[in-house]
This record gives structure tokens, C-alpha cells and sequence, in this order.
């Protein structure tokens, strides 16, 4: 240890030589933590969080699109027991918050999916599958899923039941 380790304290008439300690004290923390929640609060503001709403917006897409070829394959594969198919359906007026699956012959729901409120989905309401995963007469044939900028088109052939997305 080196001389300048050690202070002298003289006490009642005694030399004690203590060790000085380098730590930092509970008011110096308390300060140091203070400051960063200041501009931790400054800085979250002014975050850019419209181009977390344009991925969203794309996953939203995505997801859509799967649901819609999910219904399509439900339609195929149980073709000899549901002639009436399965249907797609969009929940609440447009804007959509949400969209179920559902069995046409039975109108028990399969699945639902919510879309978060800073997506705007519009379009059509119903896209039904008949048993050969064609669209049913008088279905919808296009949806559109948009946020921030980014618009993605989701459109599905009438006689194949082919689903296409593209951003536009």
C-alpha cells in the first residue's frame, strides 16, 4: 500500500492511521439516477415509434394472408364433409378491429385474430371459400392493410382462391 492509502487521525491524544475508502454515497447515486430519468424523459418523446406502426402494418398483412389461404386449405381439405365451405370475416365497421374464421356449415368460429388500433384495414367484409378453395359468389375479392405510410393490398382471385399482397 502506498503512503497516500492511509490518513492519520489523532483521537484523545492517539495516532490511528484508517484506511480511506473510494466508494460513492447513497446521495451520489440518488443524484446520478435522477439525471438519467431526466432525460430519459426527455429523449422517449421524441422517439420515432411511426416506423414500429409500419411493421406492424406489414405483419398485419402477412398474418391476413395467411388466415386467408388457412381458410382455403380448411375449405379443401374437408370438402366431403362441409359443401358450404369456410368464410374469413371482418368484425366491426371499417376501420376492422378484428376478423374471424369460421366453418359455413356449422357457423362455429375457428379462430379470431385482433388488429392492433393504429392499423387501418378496409375493404371488404366476407371472403367465403367454396370446397374446391375457389371464392363463393358475392365474397369480397380485396382487402386493404395500412399505417404510417405503408399500404399493402391484399387481393384474391375469384375462380383459384389464389391470395396476392403487395405494397403500394
Amino acid at each position: 500500500m502506498g503512503a497516500s492509502d492511509f490518513i492519520l487521525i489523532i483521537h484523545s491524544g492517539c495516532a490511528m492511521k484508517t484506511k480511506r475508502q473510494s466508494a460513492y454515497s447513497l446521495v451520489e447515486l440518488i443524484i446520478v439516477v435522477v439525471f438519467l430519468g431526466i432525460i430519459a424523459a426527455i429523449a422517449v418523446p421524441r422517439l420515432n415509434f411511426s416506423a414500429t406502426s409500419r411493421y406492424k402494418a406489414d405483419t398485419i398483412a402477412r398474418k391476413i394472408v395467411t388466415d386467408l389461404r388457412r381458410t382455403r386449405r380448411l375449405a379443401i381439405s374437408d370438402a366431403a364433409n362441409n359443401t358450404a365451405g369456410f368464410a374469413l370475416n371482418m368484425i366491426g365497421p371499417s376501420p376492422y378491429n378484428s376478423y374471424a374464421i369460421e366453418n359455413l356449415s356449422t357457423g362455429v368460429t375457428i379462430d379470431s385474430q385482433t388488429i392492433a388500433p393504429e392499423i387501418s384495414c378496409a375493404g371488404g367484409t366476407a371472403f367465403q371459400f367454396g370446397p374446391m378453395g375457389n371464392l363463393k359468389v358475392g365474397s369480397d375479392t380485396q382487402l386493404s392493410i395500412s399505417a404510417s405510410g405503408r399500404t399493402f393490398v391484399i387481393t384474391i382471385t375469384i375462380a383459384t382462391g389464389t391470395v396476392k399482397c403487395t405494397e403500394s
